[in-house]
């Protein structure tokens, strides 16, 4: 089970289009998912840079694991406007065991993929990663 899971190739995908969201924003957020009969981690969905929050957090589902990463701007105490890059780790309650321990265990050499991560967030229901926890990660 684990070397089936720490041996999870990554898309070439994957990387170019973090690379476009974090170098030319050209997306707002992706969601990754784990292809468990190919063994490899794919782009699931894009966002456009119009994208909210709220359409982000929409496009996970509800009972099944992904990998996600969010451009999220924001304006500091001092009026400056920032950005940080936030890698989501969504595994809700509700979702397979056999499921949580596949993205659990590809999760760090995913994540080691995507240069530029800042911020790191692990969910399993939708309390932890609202708005409110986004924006007091961020600052």
């Amino acid at each position: 089970m684990a070397n089936a899971a720490s041996g999870m190739a990554v898309h070439d995908d994957c990387k170019l289009k973090f690379l476009e969201l974090k170098a030319k924003r050209t997306y707002r957020f992706i969601v990754y998912k784990i292809e468990e009969k190919q063994k490899q981690v794919i782009v699931e969905k894009l966002g456009e840079p119009a994208q909210s929050y709220e359409d982000f957090t929409a496009s996970l589902p509800a009972d099944e694991c992904r990998y996600a990463v969010y451009d999220f701007d924001f304006v500091t105490a001092e009026n400056v406007q920032k950005s940080r890059i936030f890698f989501i780790a969504w595994c809700p309650d509700t979702s397979r065991v056999r499921s949580k321990m596949i993205y659990a265990s590809s999760k760090d050499r995913f994540k080691r993929e995507l240069d530029g991560i800042q911020i790191e967030l692990q969910a399993t229901d939708p309390t932890e990663m609202d708005l409110d926890v986004i924006r007091s990660r961020a600052s």
